[in-house]
């Protein structure tokens, strides 16, 4: 048990406080997120107040809610003023729509009006996650007056080192890093401390292109433009990791059949734990009928010749493994936009020649071993088996998953899983015919 767990248990709340101020904001979340969410309200009404909106804003919005609901509610409405907009956005958006308008309703107007705006934009928009808080310069100001602006405008905001620069139409131009600003001359204009190139993404592209539009400039923010190319936020460089570490996650569970918690671990429900596995188990298990079919289909082919069966294992997870290894490389490469719908021949002429020389390597090694073991028949049908359904793996770890995308379906769902399943399948297929062809049965 750890000091911060004992310590809640025994009810030592003088010493809890004292832990609070020796340990990090980071050591504070990892435990709160560890513990019960009795132990957690209690815990967290002893944080001081200086520190308990920078810890509540690191917590999982799941958990922020939990805490909320304990909480009473002149404290709630003092958390959530003090949020940042797009973390109050986020958290709003996961909790029932009433308690969600009346928590919003309690804002001040400013912090009611920058929510508002953000909830207004499309779900998993980069306009729900920006940041409407912004310093922007105007195009014609000197060095002087841009500083004087960051200095009575930049308190509280989040991105003030990369400042977007606007027409007198409000229209987005370009940025200043703000380094280039105060080490400028005082009176050369801000057009000429412009960076070389202006990026900015609209607030209705997706919050997973913007986040690695971002993550692929190097950028520590990326100007948000609405439809008139008006500047209306700011995306920074903490809530597109955050965007792009969700969306990694959720590819990594869904690869390996599971759908995401989309919340702590120890936070879940065992109900929850279980619901998140079971869909995919049952969908895994369907599609495994096709292989049961597949050897009641070559029944016969298998009685008349029971060596056949010894091989059926080693093929079905040779025939697996290269589908999801195929697999998961394709949907990585598209995530981080290595490769589009456009590459699909390309990377199909790839993948089949790196399957056939995965099966030319199996299948020399498999004719050698099984030639001594259980004769040359066996070997040829093997040798073939293996070169065959290493080809056929390595075309459909590839081709399903950017057809997925291409029909508007998330390629992790055409998970390595479900590949597998169906390679087991046609390789089998695959196997019985080369074996009745072989042997003419």
């Amino acid at each position: 048990m750890s000091e911060f767990s004992h310590l809640i248990s025994e009810k030592n709340f003088k010493q809890l406080r004292q832990w609070f101020h020796e340990n990090g904001t980071l050591e504070i979340v990892e435990e709160l997120t560890r513990s019960d969410p009795e132990q957690r309200a209690i815990a967290f009404r002893l944080i001081p107040k200086a520190r308990a909106i920078d810890v509540f804003e690191m917590l999982d919005p799941s958990v922020q809610q939990q805490i909320l609901n304990i909480l009473r509610e002149p404290r709630v409405r003092e958390i959530l003023e003090e949020l940042e907009p797009d973390d109050r956005a986020r958290l709003l958006d996961e909790m029932p729509p009433l308690l969600a308008k009346k928590l919003l309703e309690g804002l001040s107007f400013k912090e009611r009006r920058l929510t508002s705006l953000l909830l207004g934009y499309p779900e998993n928009s980069v306009g729900r996650i920006m940041s409407p808080e912004f310093v922007d310069l105007e195009i014609n100001m000197t060095s002087n007056e841009a500083i004087a602006r960051v200095r009575s405008s930049g308190r509280g905001v989040e991105a003030i080192y990369s400042l977007p620069v606007i027409d007198q139409n409000h229209k987005f131009i370009g940025t200043i890093d703000l380094g280039d600003l105060v080490l400028a001359d005082c009176n050369i204009t801000t057009e000429k401390l412009l960076t070389e190139e202006a990026y900015s993404v609209k607030a209705d592209e997706s919050q997973e292109k913007a986040s690695r539009l971002l993550l692929d400039l190097g950028l520590i923010a990326l100007p948000v433009v609405d439809s008139e190319e008006k500047l209306a936020g700011v995306l920074t460089f903490d809530d597109a990791m955050e965007v792009l570490q969700e969306s990694d996650t959720e590819d990594y569970l869904r690869t390996g059949a599971s759908e995401p918690l989309r919340e702590p671990y120890l936070t879940a429900s065992m109900l929850r734990l279980t619901k998140t596995r079971a869909v995919w188990l049952l969908v895994l298990a369907l599609a495994a009928t096709l292989t049961v079919n597949v050897l009641n289909l070559f029944q016969s082919t298998l009685e008349s010749v029971l060596t056949l069966s010894l091989f059926i294992p080693l093929l079905i997870g040779i025939g697996g493994n290269i589908g999801s290894q195929s697999a998961t490389i394709i949907i990585r490469a598209m995530a981080l936009g290595e490769i589009r719908f456009g590459d699909t021949g390309a990377v199909l002429f790839r993948e089949i020649r790196v399957g056939a020389l995965l099966g030319l390597v199996l299948g020399i090694m498999g004719f050698i071993f099984v030639s001594i073991v259980f004769g040359i028949n066996m070997a040829i049908i093997l040798s073939l088996s293996l070169f065959s359904i290493a080809v056929l793996a390595a075309f459909a770890g590839s081709l399903l998953p950017m057809t997925a995308k291409k029909i508007g379906i998330d390629p992790a769902v055409v998970s390595a899983p479900i590949i597998s399943t169906l390679v087991d399948a046609s390789g089998l297929i695959i196997y019985f015919l080369i074996a009745k062809m072989v042997l003419s049965i």
